[in-house]
C-alpha cells in the first residue's frame, strides 16, 4: 500500500503560479496522476506520468499551463502551476497506480492509492 501526502495548496489569484508535490511512500514502480474536485461537480483528470516512459498527458484544460514531472530518488511528483484561473479553484488529489500502459491513465477509476488532497483557490 503507498501513502501519498500532498502539499503546496494555497489561496492565490488569477495569473499566478503554484507548485503542488505529491510525497509518497513508494513512487517507482507507480504511473502517477492529479485529479481534482470542485464543489457540487465530479473529480476530474488534470494530469499523469505513465509507470515506465516519459509518456505524460494533460487536461484540455490546463495543458500549456500545467506541467507535471517526477522525480524517483526523492519519492515525489510535482504539478507546476502556472497562469492560474478561478476556474482551477478545486482540491487537488495525487493518486498512483502500479499498472502499466496509458490508454487508462485518465481514468479516476483505474487508480487504487489516492492523497488526502490540497486545496488551491484562485480569485479573480
Amino acid at each position: 500500500q503507498v501513502r501519498l501526502v500532498e502539499s503546496g495548496g494555497g489561496f492565490v489569484q488569477a495569473g499566478d503560479s503554484l507548485r503542488l508535490t505529491c510525497v509518497a511512500s513508494e513512487l517507482g514502480n507507480y504511473a502517477v496522476a492529479w485529479f481534482r474536485q470542485a464543489p457540487g461537480k465530479e473529480r476530474e483528470f488534470v494530469s499523469a506520468a505513465a509507470r515506465s516512459s516519459a509518456t505524460t498527458m494533460y487536461a484540455d484544460s490546463v495543458k500549456g499551463r500545467f506541467t507535471i514531472s517526477r522525480d524517483n530518488g526523492k519519492n515525489t511528483v510535482y504539478l507546476q502551476m502556472n497562469s492560474l484561473e478561478p476556474a482551477d479553484t478545486a482540491l487537488y488529489y495525487c493518486a498512483a497506480e502500479r499498472s502499466y500502459g496509458t490508454r487508462w491513465l485518465r481514468d479516476p477509476g483505474e487508480y487504487a492509492h489516492w492523497g488526502q488532497g490540497t486545496q488551491v483557490t484562485v480569485s479573480s
